[in-house]
């Protein structure tokens, strides 16, 4: 692997976020969200999942990297 994994990790997420975003707004969009109600429960479950996922392959690099006794992931 020829990159750091903070390189490729930033630029998977530039790709999948828009996808991510897209698939949010035809989720929005399909009117299987009637109710106020069901719009924010879905809104506060897909805004921090994408955020955790991010911050996720950070935690999960650097468990890793420690393992192996390499230092830091960058």
């Amino acid at each position: 692997m020829n990159e750091r994994f903070t390189s490729l990790w930033n630029i998977t997420f530039l790709v999948t976020g828009p996808l991510w975003a897209m698939l949010v707004w035809m989720i929005w969009t399909s009117g299987q969200l009637q109710t106020p109600a069901d719009r924010q429960i879905f809104l506060w479950v897909v805004i921090p999942a994408f955020a955790f996922i991010y911050i996720f392959g950070f935690i999960v690099a650097r468990r890793h990297f420690k393992k192996l006794g390499s230092g830091s992931p960058r």
